[in-house]
């Protein structure tokens, strides 16, 4: 599952009667891409499509994760978890890294100037 059908996965399991349309304009993402991802979450068995008619007397759709959605979301929060925590650890070393490199080009800047001896 990439990155895109697992948000789509979590928007769904939070508001499962957001229309396309409207899922769209909370991910950012175009139309015809929430459409994609939507089809390939009922294609794999995530989630199922249930109409239903709104309050516009039009009809709509609610989006239910199936057991193996709530199973999937369940592992996938799980490895999305890790990965930031890992990208957090080492933006925390690059960070680092940069600060010392930092400090020491400061001090040979106020080295150069005869600041420091």
């Amino acid at each position: 599952m990439d990155e895109s059908q697992f948000k789509t996965l979590r928007e769904l399991a939070k508001d499962g009667t957001l229309s396309q349309r409207d899922l769209s304009k909370r991910m950012g993402l175009s139309l015809g891409k929430v459409n994609y991802l939507v089809n390939a979450l009922l294609g794999k068995g995530y989630i199922k499509a249930k109409r239903f008619k709104n309050a516009r007397n039009k009809i709509g759709y609610m989006y239910l994760l199936t057991p193996k959605g709530v199973s999937e979301k369940v592992t996938q929060t799980y490895k999305f978890l890790q990965r930031k925590l890992e990208e957090h650890d080492r933006l925390k070393k690059e960070i680092e890294a940069l600060r010392q490199e930092n400090h020491e080009d400061q001090r040979k800047e106020l080295r150069n100037q005869g600041g420091l001896q």
